[in-house]
């Protein structure tokens, strides 16, 4: 098999060279000054799966001596850029940054036997690589995974166990939907309750519709301060920024829950326990941005990312509407409808978050009644949304719902686990391009990337996230790293090799055949829509803003 064969996402440039490195007892791992980390990531994989003891380099050896593989910084280089070189004396990996030098790293594992990726000792596996030279670098610097914990909680180890996952694929950036209207996941020192109170709910819907039965089942948990703390600094180290999302003024029933004085009603509510758009939203009185503004602060003490998620998105107005101190609220502010006030809302947050040297993202709803002026958008809803922000100057990240939902089914089969919406294939995620049709130049500039979205109120464990995720996100991978010509029959042979790592590292993929007996939710209702029936859906739902 050829270097190019093994490797996925497809490298900008690879060339077989002659015979192979073969990794023994004698083989040592160095690190330059900037790629200790990388290094030391690498040698833990490695060491794991061979049994080798891979030691740095001894006192007196060459700077770069036969048998050895070794990691270095190129400044030359763009970031996230690397170079492998493999010959049968060594092996050298070379990035712009630290991530850069892991991507690289990521590649030459390719290029190994898929049993590295276990982590024992696995006896009688010979550890050879191909002699290549490969040269890469990612085609967009966006290439993310909005991950709901929201609505069905996931443990510290399992969100570690998917950076993992992603880093192996790439991914780059992983979006933490960390409240809902189910769960509030995020510590707060200043607002105690909102994870005593919200973060629990007493049942939770299965399946879907407005008669869907309860499971009867408590569910709940949050993250502290210094387990995400962890998780940032883990993803971090490989390359991946986490940008949290904090939902307001729509999706927000769990804080409600919690401090009542923060709806517009004033009305006790429980934590949610249905799935779908929730009537209840935020009032628009100081003392709640106050309240909002307090949470940010805590929230930007944890996450150095640029970029901090708001929401935004689903607010259903009807409260605002109907409410007499909402509309007095709005005369106040000399502003004309709800919408606006939306705007101005999101607009408050956007000149706080710019105040402290970060960026406000939030869903496409936030362009209607106007964009605050540093706000990144995230377009669900097609690409109208996408073509507004970007024709207005506004950074993009393309996550249209018809082709980066992964929750959405996988096949026309009657068995697949509790069904919704359209079909997304694995080539349909390959074929996406996150750069919308009718973009000049300039405002192509202003797509960052894309990334895929994961909506848990029907993944309800780690195994059916993986079921969900994977191989789609393998192909979302090589859609947002990979420039060029795309051929899927050539990417399906990758795939099926890559399939064999998937499995050493342990992950429940569906399979190309469908879904295992136990993957499937039998008797389960779902809601299965045409594309036409959706498309039209979505063309309603963004009539107000201007592509």
């Amino acid at each position: 098999m050829t270097a190019a064969a093994r490797l996925l996402p497809a490298p900008a440039r690879v060339v077989d060279g002659d015979g192979e490195f073969a990794l023994t007892h004698g083989t040592r791992l160095e690190a330059d000054a900037g790629a200790e980390h990388p290094a030391a990531w690498l040698r833990s994989v490695l060491t794991a799966s061979t049994g080798l003891g891979l030691p740095d380099a001894v006192a007196g050896a060459p700077a770069e001596s036969a048998g050895s593989i070794r990691l270095a910084i190129d400044p030359e280089l763009a970031a996230e850029a690397y170079r492998v070189s493999v010959t049968i004396e060594g092996v050298r990996i070379v990035g712009g940054s630290a991530s850069g030098v892991h991507h690289g790293s990521q590649a030459f594992l390719q290029l190994l036997p898929a049993d590295v990726y276990r982590r024992a000792f696995v006896p009688g596996v010979r550890w050879a690589a191909p002699a290549c030279e490969i040269e890469d670098a990612p085609q967009y610097g966006w290439r993310g995974v909005m991950l709901d914990v929201a609505r069905h909680f996931l443990p510290k180890h399992d969100v570690l166990r998917f950076v993992d996952l992603m880093a192996m694929h790439r991914l780059n950036v992983l979006q933490l939907h960390l409240t809902d209207d189910q769960g509030w996941r995020i510590q707060i020192d200043r607002y105690p309750r909102l994870t005593e109170v919200g973060a629990w709910r007493r049942e939770s819907q299965v399946g879907y519709g407005k008669d869907a039965p309860g499971d009867g089942r408590p569910h709940g948990g949050y993250y502290t301060k210094d387990d995400l703390r962890e998780i940032v600094a883990f993803a971090a180290l490989r390359g991946i920024t986490v940008v949290p999302e904090i939902e307001m003024p729509g999706h927000v029933q769990a804080a409600i829950a919690a401090y009542p004085e923060l709806g517009v009603t004033g009305e006790a509510l429980d934590v949610g326990t249905r799935w779908g758009i929730i009537p209840h939203v935020l009032n628009v009185e100081e003392s709640t941005l106050r309240f909002f503004r307090d949470v940010l602060d805590e929230v930007l003490d944890i996450f150095p990312s640029p970029y901090i998620g708001v929401g935004g998105d689903e607010c259903v107005k009807d409260q605002w509407r109907t409410d007499a101190r909402t509309q007095e609220r709005m005369r106040e502010l000399g502003i004309g409808d709800e919408d606006q006030l939306q705007s101005w809302f999101i607009r408050q947050l956007d000149d706080h978050l710019t105040a402290r040297g970060r960026r406000l993202f939030g869903w496409d709803e936030i362009l209607e009644g106007g964009l605050a002026p540093g706000a990144v958008v995230a377009s669900w809803r097609g690409e109208t949304g996408a073509l507004a922000a970007a024709r207005a100057g506004h950074d993009v990240v393309l996550c249209p719902d018809h082709t980066m939902y992964l929750n959405y089914r996988q096949s026309e089969r009657a068995d697949e686990p509790i069904p919704l919406v359209v079909v997304i294939t694995v080539e349909d995620v390959y074929r996406f391009d996150p750069v919308p049709a009718g973009l000049d130049e300039a405002e192509r500039a202003h797509v960052l990337g894309g990334q895929a979205n994961l909506w848990t109120e029907y993944m309800d464990s780690p195994r059916t996230l993986d079921y969900f995720a994977f191989p789609r996100l393998c192909a979302l991978a090589e859609a947002l790293w990979s420039s060029g010509p795309r051929d899927f029959c050539e990417f399906s042979g990758r795939l099926d090799a890559h399939r064999a790592r998937l499995d050493a590292v342990g992950v429940e993929y569906r399979r190309a055949s469908g879904p295992l007996p136990w993957q499937t939710r039998p008797g389960i209702p779902g809601r299965v829509d045409t594309r036409e029936q959706r498309a039209a859906e979505v063309a309603a739902l963004v009539s107000n803003i201007e592509g």
